[in-house]
């Protein structure tokens, strides 16, 4: 009976430290599906990796999807919330929104709607913030810029202000079509988001 028991309380154990594994979604664009790179080699498979060297009972999603937009991310949002029930949920959208010169206000109330959307699933949120190239004008750039500052400010959010710092514009941190970054630089991404993320975890 006793030897019963205690394989019982065992099993509840294990059944216990199980529950309280976590879900990291990341709902990104190229630069997190790790565009013209094996999947293996991207920064969000490597915060897999860094999370399990750690022993941090956490699993991470990757919802990224090259090209997407703000808008899409927010029309898959709902679903992927639904699915995964994150603990945490990092953005990476904008990149494309800014390509497509698309306005700088439409950006903004796509990733504030995200970002309630997350909290009232009761998911934090971390934000990634990203900078236009200066050939697409000052005015445009500076105002792009501004929603991922103003957002994380108003909304104040966890928010690494420029995901690829020290990788955009770097010799050999970015594949020849100068948009998305190289295997090399993968690690270094991960880098910038690691301290912002780690206290959410």
């Amino acid at each position: 009976m006793r030897n019963w028991l205690r394989s019982g309380v065992l099993v509840l154990l294990c059944w216990a430290q199980g529950a309280l594994a976590g879900t990291v979604l990341v709902v990104g664009d190229s630069i997190s599906a790790a565009f013209g790179l094996e999947t293996s080699q991207g920064w969000v498979h490597m915060l897999q990796q860094r999370l399990d060297t750690e022993a941090a009972d956490y699993r991470v999603v990757n919802a990224s999807i090259s090209g997407d937009t703000s808008a899409g991310g927010l029309a898959r949002l709902p679903t992927l919330l639904a699915e995964h029930e994150p603990e945490v949920v990092i953005l990476e959208l904008g990149g494309n929104d800014g390509l497509r010169g698309q306005p700088p206000a439409h950006l903004k109330q796509n990733l504030a709607a995200m970002v309630e959307q997350s909290r009232e699933a009761g998911a934090e949120v971390l934000l990634l913030g990203m900078r236009l190239p200066p050939n697409l004008g000052q005015r445009y750039t500076t105002a792009f810029a501004q929603v991922f500052d103003s957002l994380a400010e108003e909304k104040e959010l966890p928010y690494v202000p420029f995901f690829l710092d020290g990788v955009g514009g770097v010799e050999g941190m970015m594949q020849s079509d100068r948009i998305h970054p190289t295997a090399g630089a993968q690690q270094r991404l991960l880098d910038n988001v690691w301290p912002v993320l780690e206290p959410l975890l």
